[in-house]
């Protein structure tokens, strides 16, 4: 009986930590943004298309994310969704237009090798390492992070946005970079 007991509590807590906090308290790395990506791709299918997927940091309630996404390009349809406490509420549904001759998913990115948002994760890691030498700015936190893919749908263009604050609020600094990682350029 007693073996039996601690089986139960084991598992209830595995149990727990598992369903734990999701993808609210992730931390603003490739790690944490790895995490945040397959609750996306659990929720959406690995094989989802998007025309927007932005990850937002809201100091209250932790990580947010924001998605435009069809699992059905063709359909010409997409949802938009919000992540919110763990919660996924879909917010609007989007019908597509695109030009003749023309498919709709030249115009979206799959979450895939050349996109994805331990990239993402990891140019938050640089973004911030860039703000603390070059402006002396002691803890920036994450404001919001996206990937920014052209409405004409040149892959060529697509880009990862990273935007971060001082600790306490002030100045905005958004840190620009191509696919592959490269640096573009930052502005406040």
């Amino acid at each position: 009986m007693r073996k039996l007991s601690f089986t139960v509590i084991a598992i209830t807590f595995a149990t727990l930590v598992s369903c734990g906090s999701g993808i609210d308290d992730q931390p603003a790395n490739a790690e944490g943004f790895t995490a945040i990506e397959q609750n996306i791709k659990s929720e959406f299918g690995a094989d989802a298309y998007y025309t927007e997927l932005t990850v937002v940091y809201i100091e209250s309630i932790g990580n947010t994310v924001n998605a435009t996404v069809t699992k059905d390009p063709s359909s010409l349809e997409m949802g938009e969704w919000n992540l919110v406490q763990g919660n996924w509420n879909q917010t609007s549904e989007i019908t597509l237009e695109v030009p003749e001759g023309s498919q709709a998913a030249d115009f979206m990115f799959q979450l895939k090798d050349d996109i994805s948002l331990s990239k993402l994760g990891e140019l938050v890691e640089h973004s911030s390492t860039k703000l603390k030498s070059e402006k002396n700015i002691k803890n920036p936190t994450l404001s919001l992070a996206y990937i920014k893919y052209p409405d004409n749908g040149d892959t060529s263009k697509a880009e990862y946005v990273v935007q971060l604050k001082p600790e306490g609020g002030g100045t905005t600094f958004s840190f620009f970079y191509k696919l592959s990682g490269e640096f573009v350029n930052m502005n406040y």
